[in-house]
Order: C-alpha cells, then structure tokens, then sequence
C-alpha cells in the first residue's frame, strides 16, 4: 500500500542539557519563564539565553513571588506557564504557588535545580527529595539526571498539567545533567481528542431539568473560552436557570444579568446558601464542590438527596464526596459546544417560587 512520501529524519545537532530544556519548552509553546536565577541550574540559564527571542525570561526577587506570577499568567492565558527556582530554600519558598496551582486547577511546570546525581543521599549541600517533597500538592514530580529523556520528560509533564484537571508538575533538574551534550530530536504536542460527553448523558440531564421546578447553576473550573462561557450563559438564561459561581470563579459569569445569583464561597450571602438548600436540582458545571463552595461540605446531603448532574472532566473527582444523580466526563468547552448543538430549548420555569436569589 503506498504511504506517500517518508519524512526525511531532522539531522540531530549535539547540545547540551540546558539547551535541550529551553528548546523543549519552546516546543510545547512556553514563551515566558518566572524565575529567580540560582548556582544549580546556570546551564539551564544559558540556554534560555540562547533561545531570547523566542521565550522571555522574568527575573523576580522571590521565588514565591516567582511560581505565583507563572500561576497567574497561566490563568490569563489559558496555557500552562513555567517557573525556575533554585534548590532547598528556593524549592520551599516556591511550594506556595504550587499549592496554589493545585488548588486552583492551574496548569503549571516548576523547574527546580538539584545537586548533582552522583552525590543523591549523602545529604549534599541544599538536598531534598522533590519526589518526597512535593508529591502531596504536585499531580506529578519527577527528576531528570540524563539529558537525552528531557524531551520526553518535558512532554510528559506539559501532558499531565494540562489534561483532565489542570494542575503543577515540579521537575528536579541534576546539576551534571544539564552540562551533559546530547543528539535528541525536540518533542512537540501531540494532538489528542478531548473527552465528549455522552449523548445519553445530555439526554437524561434535559429531562432531569424539565422535571425541576427549583434548579440552581453553579459553575466553576479552569479554562472555560470566552466562547463557551457565552454559549453556557445562553443554556442557562434559555432555560431560566439561577446562577452562582464557585469560589473565586467570578469572572466565568456576567453578574450584571438577572440570572446571577452570587457566588458560592467564603462568605456568601445567607439567604443564597439558604434557597440553594432548598434547590431540587444542581447543575454543577466544573466545578469541584469542594469545601468552600459546599459551606463546609453541608450545602448538599452527600448521599444524594439533592439531584446533582456534576460535569467535570476528570472521572475521579466526580462523586469524590457527594453522590451525583448524574456524573458526565467531559472537557468543559466541548461540552458547552454540545449544549448549544441541542439549541437554546425553552423554559415554562418562569414563576416566582422558580427562583434561587438573595432576595425573598
């Protein structure tokens, strides 16, 4: 069978570790690194030099100060971002922002520079076991001590902080190893389909929502496009549907329109969290109900006696503490694209007792 034509292999150029890493995140469309320059990664600062045209490399004073500003530019961008720290006391004082990442969902990549391989468990100057260390916060941690795995290791981590729930991978960088010259092709994204909902699954949510007579919205999660928060807006004022945001989700929803009820989170509105208990269906769209938008975990009986269709594009956290009527995986644009595919419907919810607000 002809194949067409073979792609002729990129002849490889020998560079050194450094250069691989620079050129690996170029590859995976990073254009900013938050660092706060240290002794164990100087190689790695020289290839992000040779690369300084195409990544912008922002010096900080702190390294807290550092992982945060890449947090945040990953939350305006919609990209994952990258951070670089030194070892021991740079790593510690980094941890916030990955704490904070991991909280908020955001996909990060926090590069921290370690002692040399060979001198692993003799307690060299600043050593710790990133492994150890950040695995409670991290999605991932890994370490690289051999140049020609940063590709794959640098895909592998773009890969993890990206799909499903969005969160931080730290990678540890041997010092030895980015000194290390290597012949290695650059690995770019690989393209991969994102989840659809199950079209039964959108069915039965439809005639769980003709059946309501108090339903509540709550939306919430990471990297919603300005196109798939317009096309929720219209599904939820289509069908006369209450709206509040989770914590710190503000933004997800025009609170200037009549729908929009408050936002679920520390120090809501009592008469809010009072009439969301009384909602006889919760559309919980990327949001993880987690324990500041469930008031402590109390909002909602765990078991289910409040129906929630819980829309969230990793299984695992779906049902994590409270048992959904419906649970649909589901990249989160896609599924705002299905929604809209089924058009705008029609309400007959348009009675005073069918709203969930602040007042009355």
């Amino acid at each position: 069978m002809d194949r067409g034509p073979l792609r002729k292999p990129i002849p490889l150029i020998a560079r050194p570790g450094g250069r691989v890493l620079a050129d690996a995140l170029i590859a995976h469309g990073i254009d900013h690194v938050f660092a706060v320059p240290g002794e164990s990664y100087l190689d790695v600062l020289d290839g992000l030099y040779a690369v300084r045209e195409r990544l912008k490399l922002i010096t900080c004073r702190f390294e807290a100060g550092a992982v945060n500003m890449a947090e945040a530019y990953a939350k305006l961008t919609g990209r994952p971002a990258a951070a670089m720290v030194t070892r021991g006391p740079g790593a510690t004082h980094g941890a916030i922002g990955v704490h904070i990442a991991r909280q908020d969902s955001t996909p990060l990549l926090l590069f921290v520079g370690q002692i040399p391989f060979a001198e692993t468990d003799r307690e060299s100057f600043q050593e710790i076991d990133y492994r150890r260390m950040f695995s409670p916060i991290a999605k991932w941690v890994t370490q690289i001590d051999d140049a020609r795995r940063i590709p794959e290791l640098v895909a592998h981590a773009v890969d993890v902080a990206t799909r499903g729930r969005p969160g931080p991978v730290v990678i540890a960088l041997s010092e030895e190893m980015q000194r290390e010259e290597v012949e290695v092709p650059d690995l770019g994204p690989a393209r991969v389909s994102r989840p659809h909902p199950d079209p039964a699954a959108l069915e039965e949510m439809l005639r769980l929502l003709a059946r309501a007579q108090r339903p509540l919205a709550i939306l919430g999660g990471s990297f919603w496009t300005e196109r798939s928060r317009a096309l929720i807006r219209d599904f939820l004022h289509a069908h006369d549907i209450p709206v509040t945001v989770s914590f710190r989700r503000q933004a997800l929803y025009d609170q200037t329109l009549s729908s929009y009820v408050g936002d679920l989170g520390v120090g809501s509105d009592p008469a809010l969290v009072a009439k969301a208990r009384e909602a006889d269906l919760v559309l919980a769209f990327g949001t993880r109900l987690s324990e500041a938008v469930t008031q402590g975990y109390t909002l909602f009986d765990l078991a289910g006696a409040t129906p929630i269709v819980h829309v969230y594009p990793e299984p695992e956290e779906i049902g994590r503490v409270f048992r959904p009527a419906l649970g649909i995986t589901t990249d989160l644009n896609v599924f705002a694209e299905a929604l809209a595919a089924r058009g705008r419907g029609s309400s007959a919810r348009h009675s005073a007792g069918a709203r969930v607000g602040t007042g009355g």
